[in-house]
């Protein structure tokens, strides 16, 4: 493709060089410059491209895209582009390279601190149901017709991204939902082309450190980008920093919640549990009115359904189409059921701090179990103030916990146990150690009792174990397979014993 072709959606000055050459390949990885290929001389956190610059020219590159000088290529025979910011340009030129394949799809964005990977799955399912060939790109995962790709970052960088769109184009889709992460918006990664939808689930203080956010109103700024980038946008109307995500939008714009004033609102919220099956029934009103059931627990799950029913509805998808996905909802590591007994529910979740988890326990206290039973673990190589929050969260507010391995990482496993044992210790909270995971699923699974339910919390749709810098297998719904094939009897085998539990 022509150089001129691949900018031309951009600002830039040609430094040196012709912009009329054809180039072979698009890269931003020194490792794979070939020969006529452009170089994007991207910063990153541990590496600046702009140092390859020399070894770019070497490896026969035809152009070079920088946003600072390389003099050391000066006067040399490759094309050098300057911008004010190489990855917002690589997003341009990427979607140029892969042919804008993203204006042959409808595009899905769901943004917000929770939510959103249940809600872009709930909406691949309406779709699907309605007869579209829908794609998905995630946390957990990039879903592309048969094909299913382990995510590395919740948004991918934008030349993966569009590389992701243009498969999904070959591969027949016509839609395509995906989670927008504020990371992802702070660094270009979806620029270069036009969302047609965008959601808002919600927003609470996350993502805030050195690598990330410097405060909440960096996070809550980035959030709102969506909805300058957008052609329609529905928000969660009861959230109180709405308001300013929308500021400067240009978007038309809708709103779900529980309050009247939304659009689409969802009243009459009955919990229903089911033996061990657990989930909600509600009212949809508004622009439309209906009886909805979802088959997840907790009221955050109308907000779920309702954010993604708002974009269904728009899309023309059928009330009973829409009702069928949302009765067969199920998201992989998300408040996910696993059966074990008829007697008592388990479930898998990605809680894995201490906010998702108190706003997990909440919503099953809601239900009046016989006990809330729950199993986790924190990783190691991470803030120990996580640990102790997150103990003294289940100490507080279930009835038995297990404190367990999650992803030790480079620490002692027994050590990242103690110091969650210091933050239940400031409650009158009930527990045992058990440093195996599989272990202590086991414990948990032979202890349950007629009602209770137990949640595995911290891993929810991942499948390893890192010890050490290394990546064991290990996935929970193997780990119960297992031990249910070990010991057919064992869910409430030991439910009559007493000691702690």
């Amino acid at each position: 493709m022509n150089l001129k072709t691949l900018l031309s959606e951009i600002e830039y000055e040609v430094l040196q060089g012709a912009v009329d050459r054809e180039i072979t390949a698009v890269v931003n990885d020194s490792r794979k410059i070939i020969k006529d290929s452009l170089f994007l001389c991207i910063k990153g956190a541990n590496f600046d491209g702009h140092s390859a610059a020399e070894e770019a020219f070497e490896k026969g590159a035809a152009a070079l895209i920088v946003q600072e000088e390389v003099p050391g290529i000066r006067g040399k025979d490759i094309t050098v582009i300057r911008v004010s910011d190489t990855r917002y340009a690589m997003a341009f030129v990427s979607a140029a390279w892969f042919s804008n394949p993203a204006k042959k799809l409808i595009t899905i964005g769901v943004t917000g601190t929770k939510g959103k990977t249940t809600t872009t799955y709930l909406i691949k399912s309406m779709l699907e149901h309605a007869g579209h060939k829908t794609a998905l790109m995630g946390t957990i995962e990039t879903v592309i017709g048969d094909r299913h790709i382990p995510s590395a970052n919740t948004t991918p960088e934008s030349y993966t991204l569009q590389e992701y769109f243009a498969e999904m184009v070959r591969e027949g889709c016509d839609c395509v939902v995906m989670e927008v992460s504020s990371q992802a918006l702070m660094m270009h990664r979806t620029e270069g082309f036009v969302f047609d939808y965008g959601i808002f689930t919600n927003i609470s203080p996350d993502h805030i450190g050195p690598n990330e956010h410097k405060d909440f109103e960096e996070y809550l700024f980035w959030k709102a980008k969506l909805f300058r980038q957008c052609r329609f946008g529905f928000l969660n109307g009861d959230d109180p920093n709405t308001k300013e995500i929308l500021k400067n939008h240009t978007a038309r714009v809708k709103t779900f919640g529980l309050g009247k004033e939304n659009d689409l609102y969802a009243e009459d919220i009955r919990l229903e549990r089911n033996g061990a099956k657990l989930g909600v029934r509600f009212e949809v009103c508004g622009t439309e009115s209906f009886e909805a059931f979802i088959a997840m627990p907790g009221a955050f799950s109308v907000y779920n359904a309702l954010s993604a029913v708002s974009v269904a509805l728009h899309m023309k998808v059928p009330v009973e189409t829409i009702l069928t996905a949302l009765k067969n909802a199920s998201v992989k590591g998300r408040i996910e059921p696993v059966h074990v007994s008829d007697n008592f529910t388990l479930l898998i979740d990605y809680a894995h701090n201490a906010v998702a988890l108190e706003s997990l326990l909440t919503s099953l206290r809601e239900y009046h179990p016989e006990r809330i039973v729950c199993l986790f673990g924190c990783g190691g190589n991470r803030s120990k103030l996580r640990r102790f929050e997150m103990g003294e969260v289940s100490g507080n507010m279930a009835d038995f916990t297990i404190i367990t391995s999650d992803n030790p990482r480079d620490e002692d496993p027994d050590a990242i146990l103690e110091d969650i044992e210091t933050g239940i210790k400031k409650t009158e909270g009930k527990y045992v150690k058990i440093a195996d995971r599989k272990e202590a699923i086991r414990y948990a699974i032979r202890h349950g009792r007629p009602g209770d339910v137990v949640v595995l919390a911290g891993k929810g749709h991942e499948d390893y174990q890192e010890i050490r810098g290394v990546k064991h297998p290990m996935d929970e719904r193997v780990l119960i397979s297992e031990i249910l094939s070990e010991d057919p009897s064992s869910p409430g085998a030991d439910a009559g014993e007493r000691g702690g539990f």
